[in-house]
């Protein structure tokens, strides 16, 4: 086994499948907003995947807000409501029993934009540019 209970060759289809009804429930949950947390109230909060343990009893959500800004503050608040949220999702999502809600800061965006930042750089792009070709171009046969 892999580390977090995953399997080496990764989520089985059952988990995936999980995970998307579930990611698309917190979704709803979010866009709904009837939170009592004031942190909660007006975020904008994006949850890009669901991960479901293989015995289904753990989610972990990626999350992220509108701009990448206050973060940590929003899966501080989600973690808070967690127990609301599992109760919300379990009436959404037909599964024999609620999984326990964890959150995480998404931090894929960050690092696509820093990858996407290092190729824009003229030194890197000098080095993963094709090398001009020397070859003449080939001529193309005259239609009769």
């Amino acid at each position: 086994m892999a580390r977090g209970g995953e399997h080496p060759e990764g989520p089985s289809q059952r988990q995936l499948r999980v995970g998307e009804a579930l990611r698309r429930a917190l979704t709803e949950v979010l866009t709904e907003g009837h939170f009592r947390d004031p942190d909660l109230q007006d975020a904008l909060i994006t949850v890009s995947e669901v991960r479901a343990t293989p015995d289904l009893k753990h989610a972990t959500a990626f999350v992220t807000t509108l701009g990448g800004e206050g973060v940590d503050t929003a899966v501080a608040a989600l973690t808070r409501a967690r127990a609301y949220i599992r109760g919300e999702i379990a009436r959404r999502v037909d599964l024999r029993a609620a999984p326990e809600w964890h959150f995480r800061a998404d931090t894929a965006f960050d690092y696509a934009s820093k990858i996407d930042r290092a190729f824009r750089d003229p030194k890197v792009a000098m080095d993963v540019a094709p090398p001009p070709s020397k070859a003449k171009p080939k001529r193309r046969a005259k239609k009769k």
